[in-house]
């Protein structure tokens, strides 16, 4: 590991630099005009005099680290005459550590976690394991260097900055706007996927009610098994990287003729209704000035994730496991642990492990920052340990035979009937979180390009409702044209992932060691590498 660089200013630098002065018999603190020593008199002075020297924008002759005061000896000067002793922020609106740590997982166990058994799948299980922990070790390391990224600049206040500030400083407005462009890049991709999952949802929760309220016997697939567990196979002779509208067989209508089905089925299909449905309800949320109400539901994403680990858990005890290892050669049930298509993985875990935009705000609440690189690697554990057991599990677990292991589908949710409780249950969860989680990514691309392009987050409403409208309509065309949520998560995760996980923080890196002079082969060299890998990663989803 590169050393470390050296101390900066204090975070008080900023208004030590303002010109001072104050008698000591007026400086007070517990007790009315109590006396400071002539020690603290003396540092006052100094302090005042480097003041004096130096203009606003001139940073030669500002006061060195030695004699900027230590926190505890830092004063307020009023123009009464008096002074009261910096307490620092308010320790109590900080969070302790395992909140930080919570925070990271839950912000970081995304959509992405319902494709990563179809990752597994496309790597080959063995590979796709190793793959997996090696990726999220990569982008833990890109993670750490984003964090400290701020700290390394010299002389200059950064304690509000964000990476995208830090590529400004060190690239100037390429740095700015491309860094705008891939965090647009992974931020609509996400919506898109969220679109395409809504709609997902929405189909097989109506499909669910409908065929219970009129008691209506049906098959999503004649491939599946048999039993109270039934798994299926909705798409056996297409490409596993394709996705195409479920056919539906009905078995049995119990008195209710086909007509009234037949209409059911026409005005309800996932591809060619349901997504210009959820133009009434989303649009206009979208639309709203403010999404703090929004911000109060966030909860539902935690309940989401542990109710699905919990129905990973019951699908395997009842399931049982279904392996054979067949190296490089392809069965007629089981694929190769290792396969060619591995990239497709490397794509989805980039935007799975992706939280490198935001990483530097979820740490500045933390109580401890002397803790953070600690609890951003204990973060990035769990987050690891929970796509390793959903992944894992739900690839063992595919009962093949009868079934083939190519069936998983990259929403492994899409192996379970909608007639499925239990399934119901996650997609009605699923669904409610994503409802409100929508308008937030999309004031969060508001207020990113409205205020980088305008200055202003909102504008007007119609700039608003123009942004959203193109925003709703790219997911729209892609749930009814591509609805593929593998392939859109692996494309948007490899090409923000590019810039924001791996060339930036690479460069970033190497640039301000050089400029310490520390910068040695061994460390240039690990990151061009890093940078080559993301390239690497991006090429590779468009020949999979």
């Amino acid at each position: 590991m590169d050393p470390p660089a050296p101390p900066g200013p204090p975070d008080s630098f900023s208004f030590l630099t303002v010109p001072f002065h104050v008698e000591p018999k007026n400086i007070v603190e517990d007790d009315p005009q109590e006396r400071v020593s002539a020690e603290a008199a003396i540092l006052n002075s100094r302090v005042h005099y480097y003041s004096r020297l130096t203009g606003s924008s001139d940073r030669l002759l500002s006061p060195p680290n030695h004699v900027i005061p230590r926190p505890e000896e830092i004063y307020i000067y009023s123009p009464l005459g008096t002074a009261f002793k910096v307490t620092g922020s308010d320790q109590s609106s900080k969070n302790p550590s395992i909140i930080t740590i919570f925070a990271i997982w839950n912000t970081m166990m995304g959509t992405s976690i319902l494709s990563i058994p179809w990752g597994i799948k496309q790597a080959g299980f063995t590979l796709g394991i190793l793959i997996l922990i090696f990726t999220g070790l990569l982008m833990l390391y890109c993670c750490y260097v984003v964090l400290k990224s701020p700290k390394a600049i010299p002389y200059v206040d950064t304690s509000d900055w964000e990476f995208p500030d830090v590529c400004r400083y060190y690239f100037g407005k390429f740095g700015q706007w491309s860094s705008l462009f891939f965090s647009m890049v992974s931020l609509i991709g996400a919506m898109v996927v969220y679109w395409v999952l809504m709609s997902n949802f929405l189909f097989n929760t109506g499909q669910f009610i409908h065929n219970y309220a009129y008691n209506v016997n049906m098959s999503d697939s004649e491939f599946g098994t048999n039993g109270s567990d039934r798994v299926i196979c909705p798409y056996p002779n297409t490409d596993p990287g394709g996705n195409f509208t479920i056919s539906t067989h009905y078995l049995d209508n119990s008195g209710n003729d086909t007509s009234d089905v037949g209409s059911f089925e026409h005005w309800w299909s996932k591809t060619n209704t349901i997504p210009f449905y959820l133009i009434i309800l989303l649009l206009p949320l979208l639309c709203f000035h403010s999404a703090s109400f929004f911000a109060r539901f966030t909860f539902l994403g935690t309940i989401s994730v542990i109710y699905l680990i919990a129905l990973v858990t019951v699908k395997a005890v009842h399931l049982g496991f279904h392996l054979e290892f067949h190296w490089f050669d392809t069965t007629q049930f089981y694929v190769p642990e290792f396969r060619l298509l591995f990239p497709q993985l490397t794509g989805v875990l980039t935007l799975a492990f992706f939280i490198h935009n935001c990483i530097i705000t979820l740490m500045k609440s933390n109580k401890h920052q002397e803790n953070n690189v600690r609890d951003l690697s204990v973060a990035y554990l769990l987050v690891g340990l929970t796509y390793l057991y959903v992944g894992v599990l739900i690839f063992a677990a595919f009962p093949a035979p009868p079934l083939f292991k190519d069936c998983i589908e990259p929403n492994f949710l899409d192996n379970f009937p909608s007639s499925d409780v239990m399934v119901f249950v996650a997609r009605t969860f699923l669904l409610f979180q994503m409802i409100t989680v929508y308008p937030l990514l999309g004031y969060l691309v508001r207020v990113q390009m409205m205020g980088q392009i305008f200055g202003n987050h909102y504008p007007s409403f119609f700039h608003v409702l123009a942004l959203n409208i193109l925003i709703v309509g790219a997911g729209v065309l892609m749930a009814k044209f591509y609805p593929n949520i593998g392939s859109i998560i692996r494309f948007s995760g490899a090409t923000c992932g590019l810039a924001l996980v791996f060339v930036f923080p690479a460069l970033v890196h190497m640039i301000s060691l050089r400029r310490q002079g520390l910068l040695r082969w061994p460390s240039a060299l690990f990151h061009i590498c890093l940078i080559l890998l993301g390239i690497a990663n991006l090429l590779g989803q468009f020949f999979m």
